[in-house]
């Protein structure tokens, strides 16, 4: 996933929580089953990735 936010001019902490906040609700919400890893360089965040596993029922029908 490549997802480019807009980037404001950051003056204070909150500000910058709060964008990092609204990036991971949205890689949750597009996330079906998986993990999010959020990269932290000098105390400040980033990155954030995410790996998505699908998984395929497999039943195997017994012949007789």
């Amino acid at each position: 996933m490549s997802t480019a936010l807009n980037k404001p001019d950051l003056q204070t902490d909150e500000a910058v929580l709060a964008v990092v906040a609204a990036a991971i609700a949205a890689v949750q919400r597009d996330t079906g089953y998986g993990s999010i890893e959020i990269t932290v360089h000098d105390g400040r965040v980033t990155q954030i990735e995410r790996r998505e596993k699908v998984r395929f029922d497999q039943q195997i029908k017994s012949k007789k």
